[in-house]
């Protein structure tokens, strides 16, 4: 526990250095993706560990549940990220949405059931999430490079880094039990993810490439994430990417030759 004190301790200096960064344009997320042949690889490395481990868990985590118990479940991990989220909208200068995502961990700690219903919802209480990453898009660090994490899957180098104060904010690691709990718990938070996910894998198959499907989708939702759901029109610099990008899988036209299908 002395390792939390001490990082509530130190909330508030961080917050008075942080939001001094709130006043700069926050910073774009890219697909620019020149990492692209080490990224299909750690991509075919995470799909085949998928398909192998975590997949087969997913499948049959839902056929032994019912669908209010996998959401009773969804619901705790939930709770349990309200904290970091609200740290991080405190270092984000977004007082209002610190104030309701408290209100939201204290109503469905307790009459949510330490978050197993999601009581605040109906509260006009809404869900929402906020890791390091973000708070370093807020503050005007750009994105980098898109980037492919081993087992972690889709990220950048801006959000990667913030993956270590997400480690170290999470309530599990201060919970005073066994590691192996947290561990176990760790786990199925994983899992609880994952089946989520199975309903969306036949748009997957129908995506012509996969991996670029993949990449596209998750830097779309990342500035949805940033900008609160209102995200400006994306950058310049990374429409002239994609239009590199599609140039040159088009077949070159001879000069003179016209374009249109006879």
């Amino acid at each position: 526990m002395a390792s939390l004190t001490t990082l509530y301790r130190a909330l508030p200096l961080l917050a008075l250095f942080m939001l001094g960064g709130c006043a700069t344009a926050p910073g774009r997320t890219t697909n620019a993706d020149p990492l692209q042949g080490f990224n299909r690889g750690v991509y075919k490395f995470n799909d085949t560990v998928d398909r192998a481990t975590l997949k087969p868990v997913a499948k049959g985590y839902q056929k032994i549940t019912t669908q209010w118990m996998r959401t009773g479940v969804s619901n705790f991990f939930g709770n349990l990220s309200e904290p970091w989220t609200i740290v991080n909208e405190l270092f984000q200068g977004k007082p209002k949405f610190m104030g309701q995502q408290t209100g939201r961990f204290v109503v469905n700690s307790i009459l949510g059931i330490g978050g197993l219903f999601d009581v605040a919802s109906k509260m006009n209480l809404p869900a929402r999430q906020e890791d390091f990453g973000q708070t370093l898009a807020v503050w005007g660090t750009p994105s980098g490079p898109y980037l492919m994490l081993p087992f972690f899957g889709p990220s950048n180098i801006r959000d990667g880094l913030g993956r270590i104060p997400d480690y170290f904010g999470h309530p599990f690691r201060y919970i005073p039990v066994n590691w192996k709990v947290t561990t176990a718990l760790d786990v199925f938070d994983v899992v609880s993810e994952r089946e989520k996910l199975l309903s969306v894998e036949d748009t997957l198959k129908k995506a012509y490439d996969p991996y670029g499907f993949i990449r596209d989708v998750w830097v779309q939702q990342r500035e949805y994430q940033i900008y609160d759901g209102n995200p400006p029109a994306p950058p310049e610099d990374e429409d002239n990417y994609d239009d590199d990008a599609d140039s040159k899988d088009a077949a070159p036209v001879k000069s003179g030759e016209s374009t249109d299908q006879k």
